[in-house]
Order: C-alpha cells, then sequence, then structure tokens
C-alpha cells in the first residue's frame, strides 16, 4: 500500500529528469529505437485504421468538413456518416491501443530502473489487459465528469491518474481503483509539476506535428517520434520513480 506520507521539497528539477532519460537512451541504443519504432508502427496502424475504415472516428471529421464546405444539403446528412456499427469498431482500437500503450510505459519504467528492457515487453500490458482496460476506462469517466465542471478540473483529474499504471506494473496485485486511488495519492500537491515537465516537450510534439504535415505522404510518418517517444517514456518513468522513492514508510 502506498504510504500515507510524501516528503516534500526534494524533486529533481526537469532539466534533471531529462538529462537523465537522455542518458539511458545513450546507453540502451539502438535497441531503445528499435522497439519505440515498434511502439510507433502499431500506434501509428491503429490511428490510420480509426481514421480511414468507416462509420469510425471519420465520420464526425468527414460529416464536419463536408458541413463547412457548403456540401450538405440538410443537417439530416450527418446520419449518411454516422453509424452505429462504427462505435464498437472505434472502442477496440482504443482499446488495444491502450493496452500496447501501457506496455510501452513498462518498458521505459525497466529500462529507467536499469534493467533489461526487451521487445516483448511492449506486450506486457496483455498479462494484465482486464485491470489495464478498467483503469482506462475509469480515467476516461472521471476525466470526462470532471470536465463537465469546467476544462481546468478535468485536466487537473487527467494528471491526477497518470501514475495508475506504473503502480499496476510495481504490483500486479492490487486492483484497477487502487491504483488509480493511489495514483491520486502519489500526484496529491505534484500535478502542477508533472504539467509543467510535459510542457517542456512543447518544442519537440510541434516539430513532430510539422514534419508529419509537411511530408507528402497519403498516410501518418512520426519520424521525431522515434526519439521524442523514447525521451518523454523514460523522463514520465523517471518521475514516478522519484516520487515513490521519497515515500515515507
Amino acid at each position: 500500500m502506498i504510504a500515507k506520507k510524501l516528503k516534500a521539497g526534494m524533486f529533481m528539477p526537469t532539466p534533471g529528469l531529462k538529462a537523465s532519460a537522455r542518458k539511458q537512451m545513450r546507453e540502451n541504443a539502438p535497441t531503445i529505437f528499435f522497439i519505440s519504432i515498434i511502439f510507433i508502427i502499431i500506434g501509428t496502424v491503429i490511428s490510420e485504421l480509426e481514421f480511414r475504415v468507416p462509420d469510425t472516428a471519420n465520420a464526425i471529421d468527414i460529416y464536419i468538413q463536408k458541413l463547412a464546405a457548403g456540401d450538405l444539403q440538410t443537417a439530416g446528412s450527418i446520419y449518411s456518416y454516422l453509424r452505429p456499427s462504427g462505435i464498437p469498431i472505434a472502442a477496440i482500437l482504443w482499446l488495444l491501443y491502450s493496452v500496447i500503450d501501457a506496455g510501452y510505459k513498462s518498458y521505459c519504467l525497466n529500462i529507467s530502473r536499469g534493467l533489461n528492457g526487451e521487445y516483448k515487453d511492449i506486450f506486457n500490458g496483455f498479462l494484465y489487459m482486464g485491470k489495464i482496460l478498467l483503469i482506462r476506462i475509469l480515467i476516461s469517466v472521471f476525466t470526462i465528469l470532471w470536465t463537465l465542471l469546467f476544462i481546468f478540473p478535468g485536466i487537473a483529474a487527467a494528471y491526477r491518474y497518470r501514475q495508475a499504471f506504473y503502480i499496476l506494473f510495481d504490483d500486479p496485485q492490487k486492483g484497477a481503483l487502487q491504483c488509480i486511488r493511489e495514483s491520486k495519492h502519489l500526484m496529491h500537491g505534484k500535478k502542477l509539476d508533472l504539467f509543467l515537465l510535459d510542457l517542456s516537450f512543447i518544442g519537440w510534439w510541434a516539430l513532430d506535428t510539422l514534419v508529419i504535415y509537411m511530408l507528402p505522404l497519403p498516410f501518418s510518418l512520426p519520424i521525431v517520434s522515434i526519439y521524442l517517444t523514447p525521451y518523454h517514456g523514460l523522463t514520465c518513468a523517471a518521475y514516478y520513480n522519484q516520487i515513490i522513492s521519497q515515500l515515507v514508510m
């Protein structure tokens, strides 16, 4: 069980966490980049399927584009693009990515602790698929409910539960709700720290988006993500390690 108190005022600054991540990337190259490429390919394929498979997430996008262009005669035309059959497909793709994403987090957690990460680590999420999916669903529900109050409580909720998957991989015996509760405890008074840590990567994310849109390809090719994905993943894992290292037992 997570201890009730955390030591205060002993956090490594953002540059220190990121420098540690870069060091681990160098020490684990080129394997870490190959594994990240596999994860990126899987994520990109899922994203492309969600956008391209008929009746899924692209339905709303197509409708909005046609509505803005004045190509729709009546508002009822939306039913030509929105079909119930697309909902389970979109849900399955979303849940599949959630499991793969959790597995990549476990890989980054292992590397951040000096362990030998392996290719199979990105599929670790399937070992605890039920709990991971339940955590993802609960986080989504809680975040949406807080967002209904106002946008800022919704953002805070998203950061409140960010450590839940790391907690699960540290102790797979814990239930989904327990992982969420312990994440809430860990992040008490530290949500702004993690937000600023994410914000320090905004330049990288902007560059990644810019490169994707500049390439004249019919599909997404996130080249910058090959470096950015392990960089951000290891930094976030280091942040989690730092929090739990300061638990007062």
